[in-house]
């Protein structure tokens, strides 16, 4: 059994100048929710043997704040195929993962992470899997258990979604259209 966590990126700042979308920095808001989810992982008593994310500035932010959340250090493994990624890709990644790590933390964006978890998790009668159809918000987490041995045999339709937590869950005020 593999477990696979997934972390969009936290809210960005849209008001900030930048030429390129990949170095949009996260905003205030985007900060707070990081680490709230950061402090949520580590009372959970979450785990990860491998940190895999997207090298987008908001990523990058994401991951430093919510790791002083977390209160462990872990060393990112920057992938930037994970950047706006499509299913497929997203699996590729999935299935270049080391089978010494048996709980990976990947970082990254939507609408490839939302996507993802509804390949991997069967439809069916699943409140937690109906919540992520109908958003996969800014710093949610997903938690994903992938029966296999090795990460080269992921598949679709063949997760159970364990966890999944938007910020709005823990602290109302990250809820839609509060700033």
């Amino acid at each position: 059994m593999k477990r696979l966590t997934l972390l969009r990126h936290a809210k960005s700042d849209w008001d900030d100048p930048v030429a390129r979308d990949f170095d949009r920095p996260l905003n205030r808001r985007g900060e707070k929710a990081a680490r709230l989810m950061g402090q949520f992982a580590r009372k959970q008593g979450m785990q990860f043997d491998r940190l895999v994310a997207s090298s987008a500035v908001r990523v990058v932010q994401t991951l430093e704040t919510f790791l002083e959340g977390y209160g462990a250090p872990l060393e990112p493994h920057w992938d930037r195929r994970i950047y706006l990624a499509s299913v497929p890709t997203l699996l590729d990644v999935i299935r270049d993962l080391p089978d010494q790590a048996d709980a990976v933390l990947m970082a990254g964006h939507n609408p490839g992470l939302e996507e993802l978890v509804l390949a991997l998790v069967p439809d069916g009668p699943n409140p937690l899997r109906e919540d992520v159809e109908v958003k996969f918000p800014t710093a949610s987490i997903a938690v994903l258990d992938l029966s296999v041995a090795h990460w080269a045999d992921v598949e679709e339709g063949i997760g159970t979604l364990e966890t999944f937590v938007r910020p709005r869950d823990l602290d109302a005020a990250l809820g839609p259209g509060t700033r």
